[in-house]
């Protein structure tokens, strides 16, 4: 399901971190930093529950059991999904973005792979100020302790007001389910 996150968007990331730490272009190679850069993005997605950067996402659904949330967060647009014999056409799946940026999907059989774009800001500076400083401040901490200590607790303030919760993962799979392909109507 992971997409690649853009080159330029690890170089802002550990230019921030560089930043953070005071420390000067080059000083510790830039691999060592973009890699800190992706890390902390990984944990602050992992934290948020969102993906951070927009980037196009793959997940394979089962059909026949009802609609399945997509596990990338906000999701933009649902574009197509796949089964084993090719596209499947539009009445052997139904998809749906809700108010709240969940993906939802419901195939009819089979199991299909769904493509989609999923990610809260198109760029690092479309994201907010909080979470490009919490991401700056953990890459920075990560290269100075070493894994030695817990990260600053001030990474998980800056982070909170952003934070997702999920509370459930699978809508109702009765009968409204069913009738959702015919209709394109969501349980």
């Amino acid at each position: 399901m992971a997409g690649e996150l853009p080159v330029a968007v690890l170089e802002a990331a550990a230019a921030a971190a560089r930043a953070h730490a005071r420390a000067e272009a080059g000083t510790d190679g830039t691999g060592v930093w973009r890699d800190a850069a992706a890390a902390a993005i990984d944990v602050a997605e992992a934290f948020l529950g969102v993906r951070l950067i927009a980037r196009d996402l793959e997940e394979r659904v089962a059909g026949g059991s009802g609609w399945r949330m997509l596990g990338g967060l906000p999701v933009e647009a649902i574009t197509e999904a796949v089964g084993p014999d090719g596209a499947l056409a539009p009445g052997e799946w139904v998809a749906d973005v809700d108010a709240e940026g969940r993906g939802w999907v419901c195939v009819g059989r089979g199991v299909a792979t769904v493509a989609y774009r999923a990610g809260l800001a198109a760029s690092w500076d479309g994201l907010p100020a909080g979470v490009r400083q919490g991401v700056a401040v953990l890459a920075a901490h990560l290269l100075a302790e070493r894994g030695g200590m817990a990260p600053p607790a001030a990474v998980a303030a800056l982070w909170r007001p952003h934070r997702r919760l999920r509370l459930t993962e699978a809508r109702s799979t009765g009968a409204r389910s069913t009738a959702a392909l015919s209709t394109g109507a969501r349980a």
